[in-house]
């Protein structure tokens, strides 16, 4: 198994600083964005302590299998599920920390999504409202499913796409690393096939960048890192309203 990764942040058009981060682990098979939230830079710093955390975290689990985890497995859940689940929650617990202990982080916390390959299977893991996708054969897919205000209302009740453009409250999302001292991770499995692409990106991306136009791009441009390239200009060139961040993983399962 190879993984091809290609990552790419922007501060965008209308923020005078980035609180996105990203990882790139391929030697993990391990890609991750966090897009954080908290302001006076303390959204930037909990989306770096997620994607650091989470990092080390594998990296620790790689050098020593019988290292003590941090917190009990979910015996529903497979190892794999179990260290991805378990490495966001460490992340959450570091953040919530950092956010107790100084009143200058107070209220600090950040959305992530994760993708990890092991044993022929792709794992997605996610908090918050940023998103993965999958494009296989020419066709895109949402993955993850947003932890938003927004998805609440749009599972309660059929909205109209004008109430869904006038919605006040589009940016309030209803779960988050950092937030209260735990915190459930979604994860979700799939079976990659060859040249299967997945895309995780902040909602800088998938807020101003229609599926129909991320799909067109994906379709005709190969290259990952020119592909996150176009995106984050897409993004841009629609207004830019938010930092943007693209990272795209290839499956190979030679």
């Amino acid at each position: 198994m190879r993984i091809e990764v290609a990552g790419i942040t922007h501060v965008g058009m209308k923020r005078n600083h980035n609180e996105d981060n990203y990882l790139l682990l391929p030697e993990e098979s391990l890609c991750c964005v966090a897009d954080g939230m908290g302001g006076h830079s303390s959204g930037e710093i909990a989306s770096k302590i997620a994607v650091d955390e989470l990092g080390e975290f594998f990296r620790m689990t790689s050098r020593d299998a019988e290292a003590t985890w941090p917190f009990k497995m979910d015996k529903t859940r497979n190892y794999d599920e179990n260290r991805l689940a378990t490495g966001i929650k460490l992340a959450n617990a570091k953040i919530f920390e950092r956010a107790s202990s100084d009143t200058k982080y107070k209220g600090m916390g950040t959305t992530i999504v994760t993708v990890y390959f092991a044993n022929a299977t792709a794992y997605v893991g996610h908090v918050g409202d940023s998103r993965v996708y999958f494009f296989r054969d020419g066709t895109l897919r949402q993955i993850t499913e947003d932890h938003s205000l927004l998805n609440d209302y749009l599972k309660a009740k059929k909205l109209s796409p004008e109430e869904i453009e006038n919605f006040p409250h589009k940016n309030v999302i209803v779960r988050a690393l950092g937030m209260k001292e735990s915190v459930l991770v979604d994860v979700a499995r799939l079976e990659p096939k060859e040249n299967d692409v997945f895309l995780l990106c902040s909602d800088g991306l998938s807020g101003m960048v229609t599926d129909p136009q991320i799909q067109e791009v994906l379709g005709r441009t190969s290259e990952l890192e020119k592909a996150c390239s176009q995106l984050i200009d897409l993004a841009n060139a629609a207004g830019g309203n938010d930092n943007v961040t693209c990272v795209l993983a290839r499956y190979h399962g030679d």
